[in-house]
């Protein structure tokens, strides 16, 4: 939980407004699925033992598009030649009041839940005796776990013009919702919006930030407010309006987005999304800062005190977190279904998806993963060489952990266990942010891998960062993190770089050769070729360039590797010469990682125009030869200056389980520290330990230097 959002704990009565920008879709009509996704959380809530309010705007619109369906019926062909007038304002609230409550009726009663109306005008309110009849009313519905649903009565409101005149004890449903709160002493104030929260500056501005906590102070003559609601009479300064006043009488309010179907129940389990205004809102200035640092910090001290363990002891907190990923897999699956519903519905490439599904197998493969990490030799405190200086005074080399490592990955559920595991085997602390698309996956992962870690170390060795606005206060840390790796495109390797001090262990695109030679066997390239494009076309090793020699094309090899991959559906693209050869069409760019079943083809003139091609146009990760001519294989491998190249074997090979590393971190394209898969090594560095015998320097007299070799074990 943030800590900025720790009042949630104590929150029994909750309003929830909902604006007609979330009600109604761009066209005027209803959005239905939002209204769905809004009754089915405050069922949930309501479950819960919440005390739920609703406060909704919306008739205005609904009436509006109804009488206008309704005067177009109505009219002959010569009236709809004339001018049309606008329509009545308190006519349209009157029929779309009783259309929008119809629909809340039915979808609570769908849902099991009683709901009910009270309309209100702002002059209401001057009676102390409907105030307090209201309260009573308000608590009586609350009691019966009926969900009361407020809207202003704009039908009869005495005001000349509902959506300009401010005047009066409420002019707006922002306003009403923030009078509710105080009249009825609710806990929390949820103001739902099109946006995410409130932010520096326009949402569409791509320099605007979102504000996590409003800080009149600082934030009241910053920021710069767009346009007010596109159909309602609000818009972002009516909220923030609304919400000051509620915060500044001691109710907490939150301005979040009501387009996500699960907004209000993040908000109550104390997640950081959207705007809080609080009345010591004030005093949480540094907390942020505070919390990114407290949480490196604790990851440091837990992993000193995982150091301190016994080998034995390390090994058995991955066993034990083996045996805990197979007990939580039901659990762990449902979270994970429910991440790759919504990428399906939000309309996510197959890719995405494909490395976001945890199957069965998959959690099986990662539990069996982390059993083989546990029976590795001990990585840490191994003697890699030992040296006599002197006599009696012998240096050794050590194995040692690096420290904190900040792992930054994208829509991989399955890294999370990997690195995680790779991280307890090597001693280290560890801080990971993964894609918000498998934010429920890792959230469940998190916690089944931390509650195997015993209390003597701490679950806090490994902390899951949940806001991607932690990350720049992360990057500076750099006095407690010693590595940053970040697993995506080269466009987050290059952010992250240009934004920290800290060592980056980059893993860039993988954009995987095959160069099939003249003098290969074309069965075994077949194999080979359909395998590294079809097995996992959505893992970095997978095939992308297939670079056939130009003889190919006569001999027919070239026309059975094309058919073997058409027959697996794969879509080809080509370079400049085979795009006309093949009359298939060209591919955007060599350099692309389509991650699917797809791939570029490309006729070369031999091994040394492939070698071209791949330094050029490839991302430094794996490529393959496929040749019996062992003089063109040997040129290929020390030539091709990537970090993995292989000679008659599929790419897919890349990988740390396949290598015997028993899980990765990602696979490296750098050229210092780490190459290629980084597995329990990559992990790892060195100190050096002197033992003496009382010697001192005393500018190096009286002391012998012999600088022998000695044996690793004493």
């Amino acid at each position: 939980m943030d800590p900025a959002r720790a009042f949630v704990n104590s929150v029994n009565r909750v309003i929830v407004k909902v604006g007609t920008a979330v009600v109604t879709r761009s066209d005027g009509r209803l959005a239905l699925g939002r209204l769905g996704a809004l009754c089915e959380q405050l069922k949930e809530l309501n479950l819960q033992g919440y005390e739920v309010i609703l406060v909704t705007s919306g008739a205005v619109g609904l009436g509006r598009q109804r009488l206008r369906y309704r005067r177009l019926a109505n009219s002959s062909f010569s009236d709809l030649q004339k001018p049309q007038g606008d329509l009545d304002g308190k006519a349209c609230a009157a029929v779309g009041q009783s259309s929008l409550m119809a629909l809340y009726d039915t979808m609570f009663s769908q849902l099991d839940v009683t709901s009910s109306q009270l309309l209100v005008n702002d002059g209401f309110f001057k009676d102390a005796g409907f105030r307090k009849q209201l309260s009573e009313t308000v608590s009586a519905l609350l009691e019966s776990r009926v969900i009361p649903i407020f809207n202003e009565n704009d039908a009869v409101s005495t005001r000349k013009a509902p959506y300009e005149d401010s005047s009066g004890i409420f002019w707006d449903n922002d306003s009403l919702a923030g009078l509710l709160a105080l009249e009825l002493k609710a806990d929390l104030l949820v103001l739902l919006s099109d946006v995410e929260g409130l932010y520096s500056g326009p949402p569409n501005d791509p320099s605007s930030k979102l504000i996590h906590t409003y800080i009149k102070e600082k934030h009241q003559s910053e920021i710069t407010f767009g346009d007010k609601s596109r159909l309602g009479r609000g818009g972002m300064t009516a909220k923030v309006n609304a919400a000051v006043c509620a915060a500044h009488a001691g109710i907490p309010v939150i301005i979040t987005s009501g387009y996500a179907t699960d907004n209000i129940i993040r908000v109550l389990q104390g997640e950081k999304i959207g705007t809080v205004f609080h009345k010591d809102a004030h005093l949480w200035k540094n907390l942020k800062e505070e919390s990114a640092h407290e949480m490196a910090v604790a990851a440091r001290n837990s992993s000193r005190r995982l150091q301190a363990l016994k080998s034995e002891e390390r090994r058995k907190i991955l066993l034990a977190v083996a045996d805990a990923l197979e007990k939580n897999q039901n659990m762990i699956r449902l979270e994970n279904e429910a991440d790759v519903a919504d990428a399906v519905a939000a309309g996510y490439d197959k890719s995405l998806i494909s490395r976001l599904t945890l199957t069965p197998e998959k959690i099986s493969s990662l539990a069996k993963s982390v059993r083989v990490l546990a029976d590795m030799e001990e990585p840490v405190g191994q003697i890699l060489k030992r040296t006599e200086l002197a006599d009696e005074l012998v240096l050794e080399k050590i194995s040692s952990p690096l420290g904190v490592l900040l792992i930054i990955f994208e829509s991989r559920p399955d890294a999370l266990v990997q690195i995680a595991a790779l991280a307890i085997r090597s001693g280290n602390g560890l801080l990971l942010k993964g894609g918000k698309e498998a934010r429920r996956s890792n959230a469940a992962l998190h916690k089944v891998i931390t509650s195997a870690i015993p209390d003597t170390v701490s679950g806090k060795l490994i902390g899951l960062v949940t806001s991607r606005d932690e990350i720049p206060d992360l990057l500076k840390l750099d006095d407690v993190i010693d590595l940053v790796v970040p697993r995506g495109s080269n466009k987050l390797v290059s952010q992250i770089k240009a934004s920290t001090k800290i060592p980056v262990l980059g893993h860039a695109d993988g954009i995987c050769h095959i160069y099939v030679d003249k003098a290969a066997n074309i069965d075994m390239a077949k194999q080979i070729v359909k395998d590294a494009k079809t097995d996992y076309p959505a893992a970095c090793n997978a095939m992308e360039t297939l670079l056939v020699h130009k003889d190919l094309s006569c001999t027919g090899g070239l026309n059975e590797l094309i058919l073997e991959l058409q027959r697996e559906g794969v879509q080809l693209y080509g370079g400049p010469k085979a795009s006309s050869m093949l009359n298939i069409a060209e591919a955007s760019s060599l350099h692309h990682e389509y991650s699917s079943l797809a791939c570029t083809i490309e006729v070369v003139e031999d091994v040394f125009a492939a070698i071209d091609h791949i330094n050029k146009h490839g991302s430094a990760h794996t490529e393959c030869i496929i040749t019996e001519d062992s003089e063109v294989a040997e040129t290929f491998l020390s030539q091709v200056d990537s970090a993995a190249v292989f000679h008659n074997a599929s790419t897919r090979f890349c990988d740390g389980a396949r290598f015997g590393l028993g899980a990765e971190v990602g696979i490296s394209t750098s050229r210092i520290h780490a190459r290629g898969p980084v597995g329990v090594e990559g992990l790892l560095t060195n100190k050096w330990i002197l033992r003496g015998s009382g010697q001192v320097v005393d500018g190096d007299r009286g002391i012998n230097y012999t600088h022998k070799e000695k044996a690793l074990k004493a």
